[in-house]
């Protein structure tokens, strides 16, 4: 035996002229064969390989395996064994030739061992059984029924099972035509008929009646050997003798009527196939029903698809996983890639995925996961992002940086409020796994646009994500954004949940501050925030007033004491630095009723302390904040306040959406904002200006009637302002120098005029008094005569109003 292997198999285990490798044998086949597992040497992808070895030349079972390796190739069915490769090869024993045929074939196993494997029960087993019965009377009912042919020995061995547990038919090595028109015919119909085991043989073909075989319909012999393979199935053992077939005690009620039928007596009145298909309860079931809507989902309207989809995820529970994993997912992968499923189904897909080893998850799941992320429909995009926490973590970084952001980053931009506070709530997954270059080159220049961005919850949520993923940040990137990001927008904004959100947002990351930025830049703006309208807000602000000042005494303290320090903060003062936060409103669910209601409480607990070199998927805690997190608090009710160590959270007080109705939050949104209170109505109004990075220019006389002079340099301004917003997001909002004190901004006779938004300041006209105007009355004249031979250009007569308005008696 060892030199006949020595003979057919080349070096690693292949066979001579079959370019595929030979693995361990099943234990057991039809017939004669052996059935091997194997690989492709091109790709190494599995398939099964059949072997059939002759005792010689002559042996008449050599020519019923070349037989059905000729009918293997040339009969194609979706349930029937795929023929992929087949070779003949001769090798010497005993001075004997042997000859050896072989099949390669799609990898399957054989339906006894995948039964055992599986070790179904109950219902569950019914079912399956129902669905791999189902498959095969289809094989047979095509070949009886269209191609006119009998198989001639269906039984558990002629039956196996794929890795996605679909049954085939093979073991076609009896297969003949069907003669049965031919009235001289009187040799035998079956050549190899010989090969059928007398249990498996219907009474008229162990009788060799060939006369009755021919006046029976084409399906009467295969019909008998279905119900053969219903009783080895139900009965859990093999056929013996045919007088077993008719202990029914296993055989499930439903399908008793359909096996009597299938063994009746008479050829003539035996079940077809295709009746059984049709007609039978047995295969009435969540199933079967399933995996058939499944496979003509190109057939559906979008109603249909919509309504199945949404009740896969509860009928997916009560299948066995290891069909829903093998045989629904894969469907619903393929559906979805090729644009034939809805976005619903991405929902079954996601469930059914985290059944599924890392390993299986990473290969059957996440390739269609990243190729949907460049789907055109929204609805995907939206479902995408809103399971985004299910997957996001099996995503390599590669393919987050190259694949999935730059298809994520458009709907930073989108037109739908909703689809960007999805898009920028998803970051919190995929931000970590983005390299510094997209970080910076593009990421940031998002989210400084979202800060600015119409909703006022994706103001304050681009704020709590910023703080989220400053871990993530380079140091130069972070000496950059966060101070301006968190104390020039957020502190100044007219939302007081963003408010909140920028105090907290500063805390969280005080790790990131030298002292210098704090005493400078941080204190000055936090402490105008302690007389602020919104009662959260002056809580959050002294605990990060107090926060900061004990931080920069820990540093003077150790300079007092002559140590060499470093002037970063560090965290030597507060656990409370180091907490998260989480998402703390809803673009949708914040409404105002009206303008007299009070700048609202944000929401929001610090989470506990993370170590300072965790593994940063564990240092972002739970993201998944309701987007009904956000309460109203009247002024004269005690803030909402969680303890700091629990968590940028949802608030636990069971608030429901019907009490943020009666707060007065079903009307916020676009409609209106709080009113700013006077101490923060500079601050309001300088955020509103357009921000420019250079000084406003002192008017003259001159620069006045330069009118051409002024447009060029708002030009050269504009171009300067614009180059810098593209370098740097936020290059143009650097931190104003502290103020001595607040003056509220009247809004009768406001001292700050309006001013273009490339313009000089007008307000400098204010310097301009009547008595200086009218002693340059020959210089005002001569200007005017200068520019009066113009078209109407750079009149000086409306500067001249102006000037006498800001010195009007009333205000002396």
């Amino acid at each position: 035996m060892l030199k006949f292997l020595k003979g057919v198999v080349g070096s690693g285990g292949g066979i001579k002229d079959l370019p595929y490798n030979l693995g361990e044998p099943y234990p057991s086949a039809w017939g004669a064969w052996t059935h091997y597992r194997g690989t492709s040497k091109d790709d190494n992808s599995p398939v099964s390989i059949f072997s059939f070895t002759a005792t010689n030349a002559q042996d008449g079972r050599l020519a019923a395996a070349r037989n059905g390796a000729k009918r293997l190739r040339t009969v194609r069915h979706p349930n029937i064994l795929a023929f992929l490769h087949g070779t003949e090869v001769e090798s010497m024993e005993g001075g004997v030739t042997k000859p050896t045929v072989y099949i390669v074939t799609e990898p399957v196993m054989p339906l006894a061992e995948k039964i055992k494997e599986l070790n179904l029960e109950g219902i569950q087993r019914e079912e399956y059984y129902a669905w791999g019965l189902h498959q095969v009377a289809k094989a047979v009912s095509f070949l009886n029924n269209d191609c006119k042919l009998v198989h001639g020995n269906v039984c558990l061995a002629s039956v196996v099972v794929t890795p996605t547990l679909d049954w085939k038919l093979h073991a076609l090595d009896v297969l003949s035509e069907f003669d049965g028109g031919s009235v001289e015919a009187t040799a035998p119909m079956f050549q190899y008929e010989w090969l059928v085991g007398t249990q498996y043989k219907a009474m008229e073909l162990a009788k060799n009646d060939w006369e009755t075989i021919r006046k029976s319909p084409p399906w009467a012999i295969d019909s008998w050997g279905i119900g053969c393979l219903i009783y080895e199935l139900f009965s859990g053992s093999k056929l013996t003798r045919t007088e077993e077939l008719r202990n029914t005690v296993t055989i499930p009620k439903n399908l008793l009527p359909d096996y009597q039928r299938l063994l009746g007596s008479v050829p003539s009145k035996r079940l077809n196939s295709s009746k059984l298909i049709d007609n039978s309860e047995f295969f009435q079931n969540k199933l079967v029903e399933t995996i058939q809507f499944m496979e003509i989902l190109n057939l559906k309207d979008s109603i249909e698809k919509e309504a199945f989809f949404r009740k896969l995820p509860n009928v997916a529970e009560q299948l066995p996983r290891q069909i829903a994993t093998r045989k629904l997912l894969p469907l619903l992968a393929s559906a979805l890639e090729f644009g034939s499923a809805s976005a619903p189904a991405l929902n079954p897909l996601l469930k059914m995925g985290s059944w599924l080893s890392n390993d299986e998850f990473t290969s059957k799941v996440l390739p269609t996961v990243v190729k949907l992320f460049a789907s055109s429909d929204r609805a995907i995009r939206v479902s995408l992002l809103q399971n985004i926490e299910s997957f996001g973590n099996n995503l390599s970084n590669q393919i987050v940086d190259e694949q999935v952001f730059p298809h994520i980053a458009s709907g930073f931009s989108d037109t739908s409020a909703f689809l960007r506070e999805l898009t920028l709530k998803s970051m919190l997954t995929l931000a970590p796994k983005l390299s510094q270059r997209t970080i910076t080159g593009s990421f940031l220049k998002h989210l400084s646009r979202l800060q600015v961005d119409e909703e006022p919850a994706i103001r304050t949520n681009t704020t709590i994500l910023i703080g989220n993923i400053a871990g993530h940040l380079n140091e130069a990137t972070r000496k950059r954004v966060l101070i301006n990001a968190f104390t020039v927008r957020a502190l100044r904004d007219g939302f007081s949940p963003a408010r909140g959100a920028g105090l907290m947002a500063l805390m969280a990351t005080s790790e990131y501050y030298d002292v210098t930025e704090v005493a400078s830049r941080i204190l000055p703006s936090v402490v105008v925030l302690i007389v602020d309208a919104d009662r959260d807000v002056r809580t959050k602000a002294f605990q990060a007033s107090e926060l900061f000042l004990k931080l920069v005494k820990q540093h003077q303290s150790k300079v007092d004491v002559g140590e060499t320090v470093d002037t970063s903060v560090g965290l030597t003062a507060t656990t409370n630095s180091s907490s998260l936060l989480g998402w703390a409103v809803s673009s949708f669910t914040l409404k105002t009723k009206g303008a007299d209601h009070t700048a609202s409480t944000m929401v929001s607990n610090v989470a506990t302390t993370r170590d300072h070199n965790s593994d940063s998927s564990s240092s972002f805690g739970d993201s998944n904040i309701s987007s009904n997190s956000v309460v109203s608090n009247q002024p004269n009710e005690p803030a909402a306040i969680q303890n700091v160590s629990d968590g940028w959270g949802e608030l636990e007080n069971g608030n429901s959406a019907e009490d943020d109705d009666k707060d007065g939050w079903d009307d916020m949104g676009l409609i209106a904002e709080p009113v700013p209170p006077p101490s923060l109505a500079r601050i309001h109004a300088a955020q509103q200006r357009p921000i420019s990075t250079t000084k406003a220019q002192v008017l003259s006389s001159s620069s006045i009637t330069g009118g051409s002079d002024v447009d060029a340099t708002n030009a050269r301004r504009s171009s300067t302002v614009k180059q810098a917003r593209d370098d740097d997001p936020w290059a143009d909002i650097a931190a104003p120098a502290p103020l001595s004190s607040v003056r509220p901004l009247s809004n009768s006779g406001s001292s700050v005029p309006a001013r273009g938004l490339n313009g000089p300041r007008v307000r400098q006209a204010q310097h301009v008094s009547i008595e200086s105007v009218l002693g340059n009355t020959s210089e005002s004249a001569a200007n005017s005569g200068r520019m009066g031979s113009g078209r109407g250009r750079g009149r000086t007569t409306p500067m001249r109003l102006g000037a006498q308005r800001v010195s009007r008696p009333s205000d002396q």
